[in-house]
C-alpha cells in the first residue's frame, strides 16, 4: 500500500515538473518569437514590430515674408517671359492667329459696313481674303516680338511686387501692359508694316476700300498698319496672359527654381 502511494506522488510530481517546464519553454517562445503555443493558427505581432508606412510629404509653401522684392521681381519676370517666348511660337505658326478666336484679327470696327456690303454685293469672298491677310501679317510679324518684349520685360521695374504676385491670375500681364504698351507699339509696328506688304494685305485691302468707296459713293479710310500693330500686341499679351495663369495655378508648369520658390509662396495666400 505503501509503495502504491509512493509511485502516485512521484507520477503527480512528474507530471507537475513536465507542467511548469512546458509553461516554461511556451513563454520563453513565445518572448522570443511572437508566437503563442497556445493558439499557433493566429501567431500575434509585437507592438514593437509595426511596419512603417511613408506619409507622402506635401510641397511646403515657401513663406513670403522670406522673399526679397527682388526675388518675386524675379519670377515674375521669369513667368512673363516664358509666356512671351511659348506665346509668339504658338502665333507664328500659319493660322496661328486666323484659327485661335481668342486673339484673331477681325475686320477693324469702322470698316465692318464694308463687309456687309460686299458680301451683299456677292463679294464676300474678298472680304474674307482681306480678314485673312491681316492675320497673314501678324503671324509673319509676331516672330519678331520676342526679342521686343524680352528688351521691355527685363527692362521694367516692377513696383510692389508682393502685391502683383497676391493678386489676380493675370495681374503681372496686366502690369506689363501698362506699363510697356506705348513702347512696344513703336518698335513693333514697322515690323507689321513690313510683314503687310510681304504677304500682299496692303494691296488687297487698297483694292477692297476702293470697290466700296465706288459702290456706296463714300470715301472710307483707316490705317491698317496701327490696326494690326495693336491687335498683334494684344494677341501677344493675351498668349501671355494664359501662361501667366497657368504657371500660378499649376505647380507643374513651374519649371525653374525660381518659378517655384515664388509662386510656392502664393499657393497659400
Amino acid at each position: 500500500m505503501r509503495k502504491n502511494i509512493l509511485f502516485a506522488a512521484g507520477l503527480l510530481f512528474s507530471v507537475s515538473a513536465q507542467a511548469q517546464l512546458l509553461d516554461i519553454i511556451k513563454s520563453t517562445v513565445k518572448s522570443q518569437t511572437g508566437v503563442d503555443l497556445e493558439n499557433p493558427s493566429k501567431p500575434k505581432t509585437s507592438t514593437t514590430a509595426a511596419t512603417t508606412t511613408t506619409t507622402p510629404t506635401k510641397s511646403s509653401s515657401v513663406n513670403l515674408g522670406s522673399l526679397t522684392s527682388s526675388q518675386i521681381s524675379s519670377g515674375l519676370k521669369e513667368a512673363l517671359s516664358m509666356g512671351v517666348t511659348d506665346g509668339v511660337k504658338k502665333l507664328a505658326l500659319t493660322d496661328g492667329f486666323l484659327k485661335n478666336e481668342a486673339v484673331k484679327i477681325l475686320m477693324p470696327e469702322k470698316l465692318r459696313k464694308i463687309d456687309t456690303t460686299l458680301r451683299s454685293l456677292g463679294m464676300g469672298s474678298l472680304a474674307d481674303e482681306g480678314v485673312k491677310l491681316l492675320n497673314r501679317a501678324a503671324e509673319d510679324a509676331v516672330t519678331e516680338a520676342a526679342p521686343i518684349f524680352t528688351k521691355a520685360i527685363t527692362s521694367m521695374t516692377i513696383a510692389d511686387a508682393k502685391n502683383i504676385l497676391l493678386s489676380s491670375d493675370n495681374a503681372a500681364t496686366n502690369y506689363l501692359q501698362t506699363k510697356t504698351q506705348s513702347q512696344l507699339f513703336t518698335a513693333f509696328q514697322p515690323k507689321v508694316k513690313a510683314s503687310l506688304g510681304k504677304v500682299g494685305a496692303d494691296t488687297v485691302w487698297k483694292n477692297l476700300i476702293s470697290k466700296y468707296n465706288t459702290f456706296t459713293g463714300q470715301s472710307v479710310t483707316t490705317d491698317l498698319n496701327e490696326y494690326v500693330t495693336t491687335e498683334t500686341i494684344n494677341g501677344v499679351f493675351k498668349m501671355v496672359a494664359e501662361k501667366e495663369s497657368r504657371i500660378r495655378n499649376t505647380p507643374a508648369m513651374r519649371t525653374t527654381s525660381i518659378l517655384q520658390k515664388v509662386f510656392g509662396a502664393q499657393d497659400s495666400k
